[in-house]
């Protein structure tokens, strides 16, 4: 009996064994079919509010559930993502229009699926003490015998630029001042605008000043009619035409991470998003900042998160081209893709 029984359950082991193994192989062929599909996406800038979008497309799943695994990189000063697609490193990045429209006059076979702010973050601080006007265009005027900061080479380079010659203003009536990462000249008032990221570096600023009693405001060209579109998201011509799903999917899954990371019900877990990545900077910085970058990237209740600005795109390339920025128009209805 004790033979028997021993034979029955080493047959019932058998038995289980078999089970396991089946059942581990069907979960296996399971997992196969339920693989993501992995790319890699490199930022322009380093993490922080203004790659908000990115990160929480991530962090929540908005890419999983689009059946993608997305490398997100962070950018910075030494990284080139349209060099990266070009090279086969990525094959998604961000990159400003100028950038783009430059990469295109010279040959790149970039195209732009997505447009992440419908409003440029690049605008000049000042001391509302110093500077004062009544409107926009009347503040224009008021720069005549200032010190602007500009970054030589730089986008605020030739915004300011653009804005002195559509208003009538000699660079000879304005005092420039090369600007560099530190940020003294403006504290010690040397400079009367100074360019910052409105949304980053700006609400810095506007911090220790407010701690100071002193107040700030910030100067939009937007609002003077020069409208020079920042990032936007690229991918080759080639991975646009032969793998449009790849492409769609990741736009899907981009937007709706840039979605809910500007909707108010979600700030916090917004916020909580950015102190994973930025850990320098303090939770309330953070929390203004975002504040900052949902206007940027949403400024009405109209507006569609990632959609593409043609008529800025237009502007943008126009003003390229006045400035000798590049010498020939790059026929832009075959580099924008919108949605």
């Amino acid at each position: 009996m004790k033979d028997e029984n021993r034979g029955q359950g080493t047959w019932k082991s058998i038995k289980t064994i078999v089970w396991l193994g089946v059942w581990l192989f069907l979960l296996g062929r399971t997992g196969d079919c339920g693989e993501l599909t992995p790319v890699t996406y490199r930022l322009k800038w380093l993490f922080n509010t203004s790659v908000v979008g990115d990160l929480y497309a991530d962090v929540h799943g908005a890419f999983a559930r689009q059946g993608i695994k997305v490398v997100v990189k962070e950018g910075g000063p030494e990284r080139d993502s349209i060099k990266e697609i070009e090279l086969g490193y990525a094959q998604f990045g961000v990159a400003s229009a100028d950038q783009v429209i430059r990469a295109v006059a010279k040959g790149s076979p970039i195209v732009v699926i997505a447009q992440l702010f419908q409003v440029n973050p690049l605008q000049w601080v000042y001391r509302t003490d110093t500077l004062s006007f009544d409107s926009p265009a009347a503040m224009i005027s008021f720069v005549r015998g200032k010190t602007l900061g500009l970054t030589y080479g730089g986008n605020d380079e030739t915004i300011m630029r653009t804005l002195l010659t559509k208003f009538g203003i000699s660079e000879a009536s304005v005092n420039v001042y090369s600007v560099r990462y530190d940020y003294t000249p403006f504290y010690e008032g040397k400079v009367d605008l100074w360019p910052v990221y409105v949304n980053a570096q700006g609400i810095v600023i506007q911090n220790k000043l407010e701690k100071a009693k002193e107040r700030v405001s910030f100067f939009n060209p937007d609002e003077l009619g020069v409208r020079f579109v920042a990032n936007s998201v690229v991918t080759s011509q080639k991975m646009f035409s032969e793998q449009p799903d790849i492409v769609n999917k990741f736009r899907k899954g981009l937007i709706e991470g840039w979605q809910d990371a500007v909707a108010l019900e979600n700030n916090e877990k917004a916020v909580s998003v950015l102190q994973q990545f930025d850990k320098d900077t303090p939770v309330e910085i953070i929390r203004r900042q975002l504040a900052a970058t949902r206007g940027l990237i949403k400024p009405g209740p109209e507006s569609a998160v990632g959609s593409i600005d043609i008529p800025a795109w237009k502007q943008t390339e126009q003003i390229m081209l006045d400035q000798k920025l590049i010498s020939v128009p790059i026929h832009l209805d075959n580099v924008l893709k919108p949605f």
